[in-house]
This record gives C-alpha cells, sequence and structure tokens, in this order.
C-alpha cells in the first residue's frame, strides 16, 4: 500500500455549485500532505467526504487500502483521527475529563490520555476548565482527541486557524513530529502557503474545487523558473545590444529580465556590453516565491 489515502473522481455539489469536483487525490503512508487552497475551494468538503461526515455525489474515497462504504466506515474510522474546523468540547469540564469521555466513545484505555496529553503539552492544565482555556490550548485538546487511540491517519482542517504566531509555531512542531515519532499518515489543509511550505512533504492544490497541482513540494518548486535581473547605466542600449547577440530580454520597470543563462553565457553578456560601453550596475538573480507560484496557478493572491 503506497497511499494512505485516495480519492478516485470525487464529487459534491451543494445546489447548483460544484464544491468538489472529480477529484484525484493521492496522499503517500507515512507523508503530511498539505491540502492548500482559497477560503472556500473545497478543501473541508473533501476532507468531511474521507471520513464519511458527507456523501459524495459520484466518485469513492479508499482509506489504508479500503473503499470506504457504509459497512465498513466504522471500521475504517477507529484507525483514523480527524479535527475538521473548530474542536468540540465541554467548557465546563476539565481537559482530561473531556478526553475521558472521548476515549469512553472511542474504547480506547484510559492509559492514553496521559500519552496524548504529554504529545500536546497540555498535562499541566489538564484539571482547568476548558472554558478557561486559551484558543491554542483549545486547538491542542481538539488535537489530543484526534489522538486518541492512535489512528495511522490523522486529518487536520486549518489547525492554525485563530492561533498566534507563537501557538502556530507550536501547532507546526506538533505536527510536524507526528510521522517520525508515531508513524501516522498527516492530511493538513491550510490557505495559509507559508504554513504548509514549512511543514509539509507533498502538497496538493485545490481550486474551484478543481486539483490544479499535485506532487511532491520539491516539485512545486520547480514551477520557479529562474530569471536573470540586469540594471544598466543605458537599458534600451543594452537591450538593442543583447537582442542583437540573440538573448532574449524585457526591459521592464527600470530593468532587463532575461532568461536562466549558463555561467558562459552570462559572462559573454557582460563582456559585450562593457565592450560597448554600458556600465553594469547590478546584475542578480531572481526566482519566483512559492507565493508567486501559486498565483500563477490559481489566479488569486495567497493569504500570508
Amino acid at each position: 500500500m503506497q497511499n494512505a489515502i485516495e480519492t478516485f473522481t470525487l464529487t459534491k455539489k451543494y445546489g447548483k455549485t460544484n464544491a468538489v469536483e472529480e477529484l484525484e487525490m493521492k496522499v503517500p503512508v507515512g507523508s503530511i500532505y498539505g491540502f492548500l487552497g482559497p477560503n472556500g475551494a473545497g478543501k473541508s468538503s473533501t476532507m468531511k467526504m474521507i471520513l464519511g461526515l458527507v456523501k459524495p455525489d459520484t466518485g469513492s474515497v479508499k482509506v489504508l487500502g479500503s473503499t470506504v462504504s457504509n459497512k465498513n466506515r466504522l471500521e475504517i474510522l477507529r484507525h483514523t483521527g480527524s479535527l475538521i474546523e473548530s474542536p468540540s468540547y465541554y467548557g465546563h469540564l476539565s481537559g482530561q475529563e473531556n478526553l475521558q469521555i472521548i476515549a469512553m466513545l472511542k474504547g480506547v484505555p484510559e492509559q492514553e490520555i496521559s500519552e496524548v496529553l504529554r504529545i500536546v503539552r497540555l498535562e499541566n492544565q489538564k484539571r482547568k476548565k476548558v472554558s478557561q482555556y486559551s484558543l491554542g490550548m483549545k486547538q491542542r485538546l481538539g488535537l489530543a482527541c484526534a489522538l486518541l487511540g492512535h489512528p495511522k491517519v490523522l486529518l487536520l482542517d486549518e489547525p492554525t486557524n485563530g492561533l498566534d504566531p507563537a501557538g502556530i509555531q507550536e501547532m507546526r512542531e506538533l505536527i510536524c513530529s507526528l510521522p517520525g515519532k508515531y508513524g501516522m499518515t498527516v492530511l493538513v489543509s491550510s490557505h495559509l502557503l507559508s504554513e504548509i511550505d514549512q511543514m509539509a512533504d507533498y502538497t496538493g492544490i485545490i481550486d474551484h474545487g478543481h486539483m490544479i497541482f499535485q506532487g511532491e513540494l520539491e516539485e512545486l518548486r520547480m514551477h520557479s523558473r529562474r530569471q536573470l535581473i540586469l540594471r544598466t547605466q543605458n537599458n534600451d542600449a543594452a537591450e538593442r545590444i543583447l537582442k542583437e547577440q540573440k538573448i532574449l530580454c524585457a526591459n521592464k520597470d527600470g530593468q532587463l529580465v532575461l532568461p536562466d543563462l549558463s555561467d558562459g553565457q552570462t559572462s559573454h553578456m557582460i563582456f559585450v556590453l562593457v565592450r560597448e560601453g554600458i556600465g553594469i550596475l547590478r546584475l542578480e538573480e531572481r526566482q519566483k516565491s512559492l507565493e508567486e507560484i501559486f498565483l500563477s496557478l490559481t489566479g488569486k493572491q495567497v493569504s500570508l
């Protein structure tokens, strides 16, 4: 089994709106898969269909090698944990008491409660009422609930939403530790490209219900083509000379934009310009950032 989660032409409509359309997702075993897209792109709907919380109009889902159906859904869910949207809790009870209720519902030994509290670093706050928890502590309690039962697959929907920078860093470190320490496969959704960039091995980008990119994070970075940015004392003359040398360039915003040249081509270009009396002010290499790649793929500015 190479993939912990697979979807096949997964489609869901709400009225006339296509929330998810013929989605093909492959989440490798033992990976952190970043599910990235603007708000309203279809991330939550997809995750709910994977868990069987929402029935797809067409298509199917495989989790841990088994196609999810009404007959085996509960058995498959025993091996999954999830934190979808906001965590649910009883505010008048302590963190430990909330976990005891979840453990009873899952049929999980109570001994696991101490372990998950330690994993999410709430062991010193376990007797405090959840209504007195900060937002970050509530998110960590939701993650602790998801971790009960040692799931093989963990689905986290926007787990850093609303957290302050320290809380985001803490949640990120927790998520990154799970595959290595506990052998889990993690599917984490976000509209924050910077978060996915720091957590994921693989990524899928969804927009208007369509998967527009899927692969290793490094493969996404390869969409960033290097360019050379040149500034001279006379860009117009430099542009004319370079075009005579069959070197493509564009004169934009007071600088010349060139394709990625070899070291030999770059050296020759500088030699020719200096020979023609063109002073070189600056030459730099530039690559598209992940944010710019996202924008080119989706046509939307990504949140930061």
